[in-house]
């Protein structure tokens, strides 16, 4: 069977905290003095997490960047292929002999005749 208490008996009461003792468990983190100490370390943990955030900005910042600049490298180096491939073409002896046609000059039926010095070593 349970026991039945007596209404009129009351549960033992803690016994008072002494004046110059700490108190125990998390109610002694709750007191206006403990709050006031741990103030700066508050203060440095949004310090860090200003920083934190901050650092995710700029991450993400540099990453398109670094993007951004990739996509112009790889245009600017299919640019680079075409120009080179047009000037290849242009500089075959066919595409020189159309370029200059309308100028009145004419391709070279002969071999150059090469010349030579003729002066002997005394």
């Amino acid at each position: 069977m349970q026991e039945q208490r007596n209404p009129l008996e009351r549960e033992p009461q803690p016994e008072p905290i002494a004046a110059g003792s700490y108190r125990t468990g998390w109610k002694r983190w709750l007191n206006y003095q403990a709050v006031v100490k741990q103030v700066p370390f508050f203060l440095f943990l949004a310090l860090l997490a200003v920083l934190y955030i901050f650092n995710g900005h700029y991450a993400d910042k540099t990453i398109r960047n670094i993007n951004r600049t990739a996509k112009e490298v790889k245009e600017l180096q299919y640019e680079y292929i075409d120009v080179k491939s047009k000037v290849m073409s242009q500089s075959k002896q066919s595409e020189l002999v159309k370029a200059v046609v309308p100028l009145g000059l004419k391709e070279l039926m002969v071999s150059p005749v090469v010349l030579k010095d003729t002066v002997t070593a005394e």
